[in-house]
């Protein structure tokens, strides 16, 4: 007796069905890529009933004859590829020939379509991949596809299905991310009668961005572009002052086609490190191009993941160009609505001079830099053509935001160009020391603390140039822990522990080689848990390097004989212990991420704290380093100034309205 059945091609089609179809949103997904291979400039998308009781596309595009019409509903039948060899470079949205057939197996289906430059069109309808009818009809040019009662004739995905207003808010941002990755076609969607949102696809991507993520986000989207070998990068990434809760504002799309790339990812976050709170993801949307034969889609059926073949150019593209636009500054969502003329030139001149020696060196190294506003008010960003975001300063990290030293105005970037990017498919958390060009020459790497490869500079911080600070005067200090700075027309409050703290996390970083400590008068006997013994023993020869000097004593406790320079004796203890807990939380940590994790602990305890009396020199030199816009950030993130405008003042009074 037989017990190998070859199944029917019904059955086959619904199996194969479950592989493309996973839920509504699948659909949507489906028909409107098709609805760009069309070339259509107008997309209108509608769903009731969460997408599970109707779905309709309809476009603009060049439409089907009659006799393809029914013939596109047959498994694997397609007109976007011929024979095996354009699989090595596929240019359009779909190609397998299985999304229409897989749609129609476990649906209702009615499909108007005209192509273009004829005078009729031709209506199919299908149930469950039969066709019913297929009649001539007259309808506009373009393809119209109306998806009924998803699932009806399998009842076993239909119960996996969630509630009408999840699948719904699937659908919405499976259309979202579609829209988002054209943003020359026009696409409205329409969810149980009311227009959810509208993209004008005029091609800019400044306008799809603000269109389809709102204002709240667009205002804080900093623009990249670059382009090196034939591979493009443009797109926008969010300030660090806007980081989010989590990665769900991340898009990143490869030839139009929305991914999810854990290289892309880690390329982006790299370039905010020490720059965004813990538990806190950059937004991004990130549009790369490159040659089709260069990048494989056709991975999984649902054609969101990708392999590149040049892993490496591509994540030092993308990070970059982020951490360019972090550096220099070209906002997109920085307006003029709220400053004067003179506010927004002055500050376009605080950050003009280094702006122009970034593109100096990115030029020398071949590499294209975002376009800058030739003027405020310039058509070069959201603000800039619809006037409607408010004015924010520009970021400037210093050495530890993007692995480099500041450069001061007319400096040279070529150290900070040249630096080795560490890249990495995924965030690698368990590599012993940080990756440089000498490893890939063969030298050893069998080291357990971290070798760092940054030139000897100056102190970022320290000797701020008098040309960089905006006159300005301390009115004083507040509470003991807010210095009150006014300039021009602003009132300028600055956490000076949060500024203070950074200033030395950049100082201890851009430190060549091993940090100077102090031998303590009176050492100190710790009492550790074991596994706090296990962290110190596995990381003590970067603990030494950073000024600590711990040795065992007895089973459970250590004596700790020297700390950095910088630290008070009082803070030792809690100091280690903060350290110690640090890498527990953070056990895979790599040697760079736990070297930045103990500097952090350093900085912190180093620092000037809140309700300290500080001395005016000292406040002095705070504010220099904070106006000069090289102290922006604490190194968790924490913005360390606020700024009031006598604008935003005489409205808190009511003096204007």
């Amino acid at each position: 007796m037989a017990v190998i059945n070859v199944l029917s091609p019904h059955v086959a089609d619904m199996i194969a069905a479950g592989e493309v179809v996973e839920r509504p949103a699948s659909v949507v997904k489906e028909l409107m890529e098709n609805s760009f291979d069309a070339l259509a400039k107008n997309v209108t998308v509608e769903i009731r009933g969460g997408g599970a009781t109707y779905i309709r596309v309809t476009d603009d595009g060049v439409g089907m004859a009659g006799e393809d019409a029914g013939v596109a509903f047959l498994r694997h039948a397609t007109s976007k590829l011929h024979d095996e060899r354009g699989l090595e470079a596929i240019s359009t949205m779909g190609f397998r020939g299985e999304a229409l057939a897989a749609i129609s197996a476990v649906s209702r289906i009615e499909l108007k379509t005209r192509l273009r430059g004829t005078d009729e069109g031709t209506l199919v309808t299908l149930d469950g991949g039969d066709i019913q009818d297929m009649t001539p009809c007259g309808c506009p040019e373009g393809t119209s596809m109306i998806v009924r009662d998803l699932f009806y004739n399998t009842p076993a995905r239909l119960k996996f299905l969630k509630s009408d207003r999840s699948e719904a808010a699937a659908c919405t941002l499976a259309a979202l991310r579609c829209a988002l990755g054209r943003p020359e076609v026009s696409v409205r969607f329409i969810r149980d009668g009311s227009e959810e949102f509208f993209s004008p696809g005029d091609g800019r991507l400044d306008s799809c961005a603000y269109s389809l993520l709102g204002r709240e986000l667009a205002s804080t989207l900093l623009e990249i572009a670059s382009e090196d070998d034939g591979v493009r990068v443009r797109g926008f990434v969010s300030s660090p002052s806007a980081g989010r809760g989590s990665r769900g504002a991340q898009y990143f799309f490869c030839n139009g086609r929305f991914i999810r790339s854990a290289l892309l990812q880690a390329a982006v976050e790299q370039a905010y490190k020490n720059t965004l709170l813990t538990g806190r993801y950059p937004a991004c949307v990130v549009y790369l191009e490159l040659g089709c034969g260069s990048v494989d889609v056709n991975v999984h059926p649902a054609k969101t993941e990708v392999k590149f073949s040049y892993e490496k150019k591509v994540f030092d593209l993308v990070y970059h160009a982020a951490l360019f636009a972090l550096t220099g500054e070209s906002r997109v969502g920085a307006g003029t609505s709220g400053q004067t003329a003179p506010d927004a030139a002055k500050d376009a001149s605080r950050t003009e001079a280094p702006r122009e020696s970034a593109q100096a060196a990115y030029a020398r190294h071949g590499w294209t830099p975002p376009r800058q506003s030739a003027a405020p008010g310039a058509k070069a960003g959201l603000s800039a053509a619809r006037g409607i975001f408010p004015a924010q300063r520009a970021y400037t990290p210093s050495a530890s935001a993007g692995f480099a030293p500041r450069v001061s105005a007319g400096g040279d970037m070529s150290a900070f160009m040249t630096r080795d990017v560490p890249y990495q498919t995924r965030l690698d958390l368990t590599s012993p020391r940080v990756s440089t060009e000498n490893d890939k020459k063969g030298a050893d790497t069998t080291a357990s603390a971290p070798i760092l490869t940054q030139p000897p500079v100056e102190n970022p911080v320290q000797n701020v140039e008098s040309s960089s600070v905006p006159d300005h005067k301390i009115v004083g200090e507040a509470l003991r822990t807010y210095i009150i700075v006014e300039t021009g027309d602003e009132l300028i409050w600055i956490d000076k522990h949060a500024a203070h703290e950074r200033m030395i996390f950049d100082r201890l970083k851009a430190a060549p080689g091993e940090i100077m400590s102090q031998r303590l008068l009176a050492p100190v006997t710790l009492r550790l848990d074991g596994e706090s013994m296990e962290l110190i023993e596995r990381n003590s020869a970067l603990l030494s390097a950073l000024g600590f000097e711990l040795d065992a004593f007895g089973e459970r406790e250590y004596i700790l004989r020297a700390l950095p320079a910088d630290m008070l004796p009082g803070d030792a203890v809690a100091a280690v212990e903060e350290i110690c807990e640090k890498l527990r939380r953070g056990k895979s940590l790599s040697a760079a991420d736990a070297r930045d994790e103990i500097l952090h602990t350093v900085a912190c305890k180093a620092a000037i704290k809140a309700g300290w009396d500080t001395d005016a020199k000292e406040l002095e030199r705070i504010a220099a380093a904070v106006l000069s816009g090289q102290v922006k950030y604490c190194p968790h993130g924490r913005p360390v100034s606020i700024t009031m405008t006598r604008r935003d003042l005489d409205k808190q009074f009511k003096r204007i309205v």
